[in-house]
Parts: C-alpha cells; structure tokens; sequence
C-alpha cells in the first residue's frame, strides 16, 4: 500500500514501515502526524513547496538537493502528484541513527553512502564531476567565495578522490574517501551522527 490520498495509516501500514524503515511505531506514528500537517492539500502527498516549510530544511543549505531526494525513486507522474508517507519514511530512514541492536537495510552506512553521494551526483550519472561540485558548492557558501576559488576546490577535490584518473568521482572512490575520514578521527564522530545532523524529523 502507498498510502495515497484516499487512504489513512493502518495498522498493517506501521508494520510495514518498521521493517522497512527500522522507525519504531511510535515514531512512524508522530512523524505521521507531523506528514498530515504539511500535506497543505490534504491529498496524502506532499508537494516541494510542502518541503520547504520544514524548519529544519529550510536552515539548510542543501535544502534544494535534500528536497529532490524525496523523489529519487519516484516516476516523473509521481513526482508531479507529490511524496507519499512511505516514500517519506523510506527517505527519512537514511538520516536515522544506527541502532544497536542492528541495522535496517536503508541505515546501513554503505546505503548512507550512497545517499549522499546521490545528492552530489547532481546529473544522476553515476559520477560526482566537477561540475556537480560547483553547484553544491555553491549553494553551500553562496557568493562568500569567488567562483575562482571555487573552481579550485572542487578540481582538487576531484584529484584527490579520483583514483582511475576519469575527472570524476564514482561511488567505490567516494566511500574510499568517506571510509578514511571518519576512521581517521578521534573524536568519535561517523557517519550517523553526521547525517543526523545535516536534517532530523524526530
């Protein structure tokens, strides 16, 4: 079930949602309650413009790209008609913290991976290039720092994760990258808890 607009979260829905999501029903149901009160047309979809009343999302620099990835695996006819509740929970499960008592599929750190690194690959290519970081880029720091310097972090970046020499970044050279870093620090921080931080619904 989709839960689209002619219907309402039912107990076999929440059940569903855990094993799918790794989100208690607790937490299914008040982030329920939360999808109802940005559904603006009341059709059980909600709309980009729906998005950006999230607080949370709004403070973001990224918000456009955090947006889209609410719509990542939606055809071009779903997109248009707007994000249902599961689509929303399936999203919203990459950003969940680990649990320990075991990972859900969608919280593993290689899907973490791969969700971040579908927010860089701007043109769904497969490939983070240099083009793809200028844009995130600038949304990230706007017109603080000129194009120029711009243009030199993100060809540097490219050169250092650019293992085959292609001018771009594949997803093996991304989390090779992403691996070193956050094992080479000792404060603790990793991979949930960074993107705990870059958005939380509760």
């Amino acid at each position: 079930m989709g839960l689209n607009s002619s219907s309402m979260l039912q107990d076999q829905d929440v059940e569903d949602i855990k094993k799918e999501t790794g989100f208690s029903e607790k937490q299914i149901k008040r982030l329920y309650i939360r999808f109802l009160h940005l559904d603006s047309r009341g059709c059980g979809r909600l709309s980009r413009e729906d998005f950006g009343r999230i607080p949370e999302l709004a403070i973001n620099p990224l918000n456009e790209r955090i947006i889209d990835s609410f719509y990542f695996h939606c055809s071009d006819i779903d997109e248009q008609e707007g994000c249902n509740f599961r689509e929303f929970m399936k999203t919203l499960a990459h950003f969940r913290r680990c649990s320990k008592r075991g990972q859900n599929p969608l919280n593993t750190e290689e899907e973490k991976l791969k969700f971040i690194f579908s927010i860089y690959d701007i043109d769904k290519d497969g490939n983070i290039t240099k083009a793809d970081l200028l844009k995130i880029l600038e949304m990230m720091v706007g017109v603080s720092i000129g194009k120029e310097q711009l243009e030199l972090i993100a060809h540097r970046t490219i050169q250092d994760a650019d293992a085959d020499s292609d001018d771009a970044i594949d997803f093996e050279e991304f989390k090779k990258v992403h691996i070193e870093k956050y094992t080479s620090l000792n404060s603790g921080a990793n991979l949930a808890s960074y993107m705990q931080g870059r958005f939380s619904m509760g």
